[in-house]
């Protein structure tokens, strides 16, 4: 070996010894170690770790459960939507097991079989109709952390023989296997004038136009697809989900026009205050908070959360 091969060799050496007398980071909130120039199969015991704090206390669950004017049957798919976009899937186990066990209004009243697969359904379509805002990635994951605490008889699965038929109440199976696409193009359409009412096209039109027209395209699919499906979600819930969805993203262009949504859907002023209310108090129990002029960087809202 060169004089230089033995010089780059002792400081490789070095370096490896001195990463690995680095001490542990401490933190009331997370705990993580680092293995700087090593890799695992050189340290094949080392684990990484991390510890989130809890966001839904038994305080807030009783808060977000007694907000006056939130319709039944919201409180809880409502919770779990912002807890998606926030990314905390872990949440979403306390909010379904609470929902089975103490009800779906502010009264402590346990759900019977019935009502337990509806909080079940409306749970997981809220979820699905999230994806829309929030993106699948954090669907998926949320949908999977909620299948572990759902009991078997709680589930929707394929069956029959060919493992096609689905017991899914949405039938979106039908939709894309079974229905004519412009059909449920159309119901979406449908489904957007509703919403945007008068700038219905207006709005459209710009997406057309934002420089590809893929972008209108998308929409129209989504909301075909996915939105304007009611089987589960009534309009107005839906309207909810996309607001919850909305919210934690700080996008106040998007979140006005669904707020008059709801509104233009049949939700009354002080029902949609109630669930922009209840998402901000998990929002802010997370952490969020408003990003005043001084601050270049946080995590938060940089101008007032819209309100109707």
């Amino acid at each position: 070996m060169t004089q230089g091969g033995k010089v780059g060799e002792r400081a490789r050496d070095n370096s490896l010894r001195r990463n690995s007398e680095l001490p542990l980071a401490d933190s009331s909130t997370t705990a993580s170690l680092s293995i700087v120039g090593r890799t695992f199969a050189e340290a094949p015991n080392v684990m990484m770790v991390s510890v989130l704090v809890p966001i839904i206390t038994p305080a807030l669950l009783a808060s977000i459960r007694s907000q006056p004017h939130l319709p039944r049957h919201v409180w809880y798919f409502v919770a779990a939507t912002t807890l998606t976009i926030l990314n905390r899937p872990d949440e979403i186990p306390h909010i379904y097991q609470h929902a089975l066990t103490h009800g779906v209004g502010p009264e402590d009243a346990k759900p019977g079989s019935d009502e337990q697969l509806t909080i079940s359904r409306k749970l997981r379509e809220a979820l699905i109709k999230a994806s829309a805002v929030g993106g699948l990635p954090k669907t998926i994951n949320s949908l999977m952390e909620l299948k572990k605490v759902t009991p078997e008889h709680l589930l929707d699965k394929r069956r029959g023989s060919d493992n096609c038929m689905t017991s899914s109440p949405t039938a979106r199976y039908i939709d894309v296997h079974d229905t004519a696409s412009y059909k449920v193009l159309q119901r979406g359409q449908d489904f957007w004038d509703r919403i945007y009412g008068k700038i219905s096209r207006r709005i459209m039109g710009q997406m057309d136009r934002c420089g590809t027209e893929d972008l209108g395209l998308t929409a129209r699919l989504t909301y075909g697809y996915i939105l304007s499906n009611t089987n589960v979600l009534s309009p107005v819930e839906t309207s909810y989900v996309l607001i919850a969805g909305l919210i934690p993203q700080d996008v106040n262009p998007q979140l006005k026009g669904h707020l008059r949504g709801a509104l233009n859907g049949g939700a009354c002023i002080e029902e949609v205050r109630a669930v922009r209310s209840i998402v901000m108090e998990i929002c802010k129990a997370a952490g969020m908070r408003q990003l005043g002029d001084d601050m270049s960087a946080g995590w938060g809202w940089r101008s007032e959360v819209s309100c109707p």
